[in-house]
This record gives C-alpha cells, sequence and structure tokens, in this order.
C-alpha cells in the first residue's frame, strides 16, 4: 500500500492507497484521533463506503434484474486507489471502473476522495461521475472511526450533540439489514451521552433529523463533525472497543424483507449520464 503524508502547522495525516483510506490524524501534541485499526476489535479505520451502504439481502444486490454478488459496504475500501494529485496539505485519489468491477457493478464510474487540511480540520470530499450512457444507482457513505477516549480525555464522560438539537428517530439492523420500525430517539434536545451498552445491538441509524452536523468528545477536548449531502447519520463501536464512528451516509443497507434491487435502496442515489455528484464530511479537532 503506497502511504502519502500531507500536513501544516496543526495536523499531520496520512493516507494510504487501499481504499484510499485516512491511516491516522496526529496534532501538534503527537496525539492521534483516529483509531489505529487493531484488528483485534475492527481493522478499518476511516472507510469510503462505494457503491453501496451496509448490507445486501444475501449479500447479493440486482440491477435491471440481474443478480451481482456485493459484500458489506462494497467494494471500494478493498479497491486500489491512484494518486492523481497532491500538495504538502492535500492529496487526491481516484478508482475507475474497470474489468473486475463491471463484474459486480456495471457501470463506468470515476471516484475521486480528496484529503485536505485546513487548520486543526481534515476534510475529505468524495466526487462521483457517472461516464456511462445509463442512469447509475448507488449509494455511498463515511465510516471515520475516532478513538473513544478522545486522547487525554481517559475516564472522562464522552457525548455526542447534534448541531440542530434535534431528536432522530432511531432504526435498529438485524442482520446487518435495516429493521422498518421507528424506535425512539436516544438524544435528549441534541445530546446523547455515550455508553458502550448502545451497541450491544450493533449500529444506531438515524435515517433523517440528525442534521450536518455534531459534536463529538468531552467539555475539554471534542470533534466538530459536519457533513454535506448526506442525509443519513449512524454511530457504530463494538461493545468495549476504545473508538466510535461518526458515519454519514447517502443511502442505507437494504430493509429486512425487502427488495435487492440497488436501484430500490432506502436514500440511494440515481445519477444520470454524465452527471457529477458530490460529498464530504470535515473533523475539526478542539482542545
Amino acid at each position: 500500500m503506497q502511504l502519502i503524508k500531507i500536513g501544516n502547522d496543526q495536523l499531520t495525516v496520512e493516507v494510504g492507497s487501499l481504499g484510499a483510506e485516512m491511516q491516522s490524524i496526529v496534532s501538534n501534541d503527537g496525539a492521534d484521533w483516529l483509531w489505529d485499526g487493531d484488528p483485534a476489535f475492527w481493522n478499518g479505520r476511516s472507510p469510503v463506503l462505494f457503491p453501496m451502504v451496509g448490507k445486501a439481502p444475501d449479500d447479493h444486490i440486482s440491477i435491471d434484474g440481474q443478480r451481482y454478488p456485493m459484500g458489506q459496504h462494497g467494494f471500494a475500501r478493498r479497491s486500489d486507489f491512484e494518486l492523481v494529485a497532491q500538495g504538502e496539505d492535500f492529496c487526491r485519489f481516484e478508482l475507475k471502473s474497470s474489468l473486475s468491477s463491471r463484474t459486480v457493478f456495471p457501470f463506468d464510474f470515476v471516484l475521486s476522495l480528496e484529503h485536505r487540511l485546513v487548520g486543526r480540520a481534515v476534510q475529505v470530499t468524495a466526487q462521483v461521475i457517472n461516464a456511462g450512457h445509463s442512469v447509475m444507482p448507488f449509494g455511498i457513505g463515511f465510516h471515520p472511526a475516532f478513538v473513544w477516549p478522545l486522547p487525554g480525555c481517559e475516564g472522562q464522560s464522552h457525548s455526542v450533540r447534534l448541531d440542530n438539537g434535534g431528536a432522530p428517530a432511531l432504526v435498529r439492523l438485524s442482520g446487518g439489514l435495516v429493521k422498518p420500525e421507528r424506535l425512539a430517539s436516544p438524544f435528549v434536545e441534541g445530546a446523547l451521552s455515550l455508553d458502550h451498552d448502545l451497541f450491544t445491538a450493533d449500529a444506531m441509524l438515524f435515517p433523517e433529523g440528525a442534521g450536518a452536523g455534531l459534536r463529538y468528545g468531552t467539555s475539554s477536548r471534542a470533534i466538530n463533525f459536519t457533513w454535506e449531502n448526506l442525509p443519513n447519520l449512524a454511530l457504530w463501536s463494538k461493545p468495549g472497543a476504545p473508538f466510535v464512528c461518526l458515519e454519514p451516509w447517502h443511502g442505507t443497507a437494504a430493509e429486512v424483507g425487502g427488495s435487492d434491487d440497488l436501484a430500490e435502496r432506502p436514500y440511494g442515489v440515481l445519477l444520470g449520464p454524465g452527471a457529477i455528484a458530490r460529498y464530504g464530511f470535515k473533523a475539526e479537532l478542539v482542545g
């Protein structure tokens, strides 16, 4: 895996060519705020989810009546991206459709991922181009894992506070698929105190109403996390694991008992021929 290092006077970030995935976010005091991918818990760090988010029934999707195998969260996170641009404080990787990708996702596409540093923030932008001649269905999402507790905050209570102060309805998963029932929100006036028991039933999914920003952390140290063009939010950890994932998505897993047609996935994207769509998140370190 090719490893690219970018930096400024506040942050140093490493990005790998495999999945164009961030490997670290180190502040100028030497602390790493990103999960280190310890396989004892979970070997991901900050994967991009494409061309679908979550699972498909029997790990297969349908496109125009044809079935294709597709593992959880799609294939981009396990694909080798090409470095196409690099500067002192940014890098851009690109994944293009190939003979291999077309055997499971029969479309011509270009997916680029840019990581750029702005002060004490890392800004990640994904661009999807439909390079073909038919409408392309897909889902896309981000899956960054931040350390829990944050550096220097051991023993302190951590929370997630939505910028919009909302109380979005909660949806749970069963076998990786979305259960249709809407449950009462665990947020109270936009605030949720984190506890490992929250994740004994897998991820917490908030399909609507979470807004476009949150603050994760403690009163002394936090991450201001915002996202763009991504209507769904999930929070995930493994019980007892020292990380929490903040996951904005455009598209969710298939519903329990629902269709395996990729074009019918909840909140999915239908991108016209030649069209371009952009998505992103920004993580600003505070304290």
